[in-house]
């Protein structure tokens, strides 16, 4: 992979990346039309999830803190009740237990770690596949005309009120076995996270911080994974190099789309990115065909 390549690569993944288009499905049609082995592209494809994940810690650093502290605070409840317990049980008092889960972003830190778990483990499961089919443009292309109509429906949906005490933690955990789906490249994980929120009510800007908060577990997740396959190479410092600034292109674009597409989601009807995602995925299919 050459520097330019490596910036290009960068550019789409840190653009796509918080647009529902599918950010993998682009990388995978761009790899495959510049003939770049998706094995040899591991070690940008691990840099470039990790300088996205500090984009988004970065650009949500707010609301990711209300949530660490309000955890934080939740560990010392239990650690209250603990204490709370053994002081009725040895004095035969009845002193009052704190209420763990006592306001919205103790709950929203709950449903997120649950919604991560199945995703994980779909993920995991299903690597070996992802990988394979991404090697070649029907797949991508597939999935993104999968995207697209998840997309156009979604956009019939009716306007949700539910925030994070209206939601349920089963709610919570079939949004992450549906996600855990969207390994496959040309499925937004972003697009489909959203649209599924939206049919379980969830209030509109409600949905959009959700879909953005879950990015942290996923992209440290695949950091995780794609590093983790990368133990006993080696590589020069050139091609380093080249992956470094990428992966740099790539948080960049990723932090001002994010603040963008915040603010989008929010308002704006999916039926742009619909046809988009039409558009390209009959491009990738037709090329699939073509080139064969």
């Amino acid at each position: 992979m050459t520097i330019i390549e490596a910036l290009l690569l960068g550019l789409i993944q840190g653009i796509t990346e918080f647009i529902p288009v599918s950010s993998s499905g682009h990388v995978a049609i761009i790899e495959n039309l510049l003939h770049i082995n998706s094995e040899s592209g591991l070690p940008f494809e691990a840099l470039a999830h990790l300088t996205v994940l500090a984009a988004v810690i970065g650009a949500l650093r707010k609301e990711i803190k209300k949530l660490l502290m309000e955890f934080c605070r939740s560990i010392y409840d239990v650690y209250e009740n603990v204490r709370i317990y053994f002081h009725n049980r040895d004095k035969k008092d009845a002193r009052r237990y704190k209420k763990v889960i006592s306001n919205n972003y103790r709950k929203l830190f709950l449903l997120l770690v649950i919604t991560s778990i199945p995703t994980a483990l779909e993920s995991y499961i299903l690597q070996d596949m992802t990988r394979l089919a991404g090697d070649n443009l029907l797949a991508p292309g597939m999935g993104l005309f999968i995207t697209g109509i998840v997309l156009l429906v979604a956009d019939f949906f009716p306007r949700g009120k539910r925030i994070p005490r209206d939601i349920s933690y089963w709610t919570a955990l079939a949004i992450g076995l549906i996600q855990g789906l969207t390994v496959f490249p040309g499925v937004s994980r972003v697009g489909i996270t959203l649209a599924v929120c939206l049919a379980y009510g969830f209030q509109r800007k409600f949905a959009v911080k959700y879909a953005f908060l879950l990015s942290v577990p996923v992209l440290a997740g695949s950091f995780i994974a794609k590093w983790g396959h990368l133990s006993g190479t080696s590589f020069g410092w050139q091609i380093w190099g080249g992956y470094v600034a990428g992966a740099l292109a790539a948080g960049i674009a990723a932090y001002f789309c994010i603040k963008k597409m915040t603010k989008v989601l929010q308002n704006r009807r999916f039926y742009g990115f619909s046809v988009y995602c039409f558009i390209i995925g009959a491009a990738a299919v037709a090329g699939s065909f073509l080139l064969a």
